[in-house]
């Protein structure tokens, strides 16, 4: 057997709201590693949204979050697929904090703390009907028992601002801060797999192609070997010949689907973090526009909340990604 890791981000451009990293681990038979792992599982997944699949009880869409979500199409897509993975992992949650909570635990003291999600809550599923989803969830787990594939864990990262506003001046720019906190929530986690191979996917960091010196700061007991490093991939391995790591990062890697699961948790997550920001600050400023957070809006979102925000005493840092 093998392990099969994806990763991923949302909210990587915005200067309002969270940046989210996630990782999904998948465990397949050796001989599947190499395969698509869409064409093993091709009777239970599909990677092309299609209306027919809002209502088929048979196929789950997991795809790039951008094909599955819009403001105007809705969160239904998006939400349907992450909660049947995450039925499929062996969980059902059922409020906004309970998912927080088993997706990324280490989010719990922001939460708890910044004005917009204190005392916040909300049931989840949003859009997607719950018997519906049984039904799915039950056809994705039969394909995966026949196709001898099993998610492992899904685990994210939410970087709120005045953390990701920290984590640039510590490494000079986005794509070192985005590459050291994508390592930081996913080195660790080798350390909890059974002792077999792993293939990691992962996106490009901001166009960057050398990724060499910053996996070996954290995988620091192991040689990092540099197999390749250009535009189009850049490719690393470490670890004994029985359990060898091989880490790929690509444009468009969302077309591995462990990665495509990634990108979906963490757009949902950051979906679920912009709602009560929102309502928040609806709350103190009559008729103001939601944002999303991205930057010529999120400058506009900025000036008209700032008179509440000085009355309320909630400082810049808390607020404001600089970049």
């Amino acid at each position: 057997m093998a392990y099969f890791i994806g990763t991923d981000e949302a909210g990587y451009g915005p200067n309002l709201g969270p940046l989210i990293i996630s990782a999904t681990v998948w465990r397949l038979p050796d001989d599947a590693v190499d395969a698509d792992l869409y064409d093993r599982l091709r009777k239970v997944v599909t990677a092309q949204p299609r209306r027919s699949d809002r209502q088929s009880p048979q196929r789950v869409t997991i795809a790039d979050s951008k094909a599955l979500y819009s403001p105007a199409t809705g969160i239904e897509l998006l939400e349907r697929g992450l909660f049947a993975a995450l039925g499929l992992w062996g969980h059902r949650p059922r409020r906004w904090r309970e998912l927080w909570q088993l997706l990324a635990p280490d989010s719990q003291q922001a939460i708890d703390t910044d004005p917009w999600y204190s005392g916040y809550d909300a049931l989840l599923p949003q859009a997607v009907e719950p018997d519906g989803l049984d039904r799915l969830i039950a056809s994705l787990r039969a394909g995966c028992g026949e196709a001898d594939v099993r998610l492992v864990r899904i685990r994210s990262r939410a970087v709120f601002p005045d953390e990701w506003n920290q984590a640039i001046e510590r490494y000079g720019n986005k794509a070192s801060a985005l590459s050291n906190l994508t390592f930081e929530l996913l080195c660790p986690s080798l350390d909890g797999l059974g002792d077999e191979p792993v293939m990691i996917f992962c996106d490009k960091h901001g166009g960057r192609n050398s990724y060499h010196v910053l996996l070996q700061q954290h995988v620091p007991d192991q040689l990092v070997e540099v197999h390749s490093e250009g535009s189009q991939s850049s490719i690393y391995r470490w670890g004994p010949s029985h359990r060898r790591v091989r880490v790929e990062f690509c444009p468009g890697a969302e077309r591995y689907l462990p990665v495509a699961l990634a990108s979906m948790a963490s757009k949902y997550l950051r979906e679920l973090a912009m709602r009560p920001f929102n309502e928040f600050w609806s709350r103190h400023v009559p008729e103001l526009k939601p944002t999303a957070g991205y930057p010529l809006d999120a400058r506009r979102f900025k000036a008209e909340i700032s008179a509440a925000q000085s009355s309320l005493g909630i400082a810049d840092h808390m607020l404001w990604r600089v970049r």
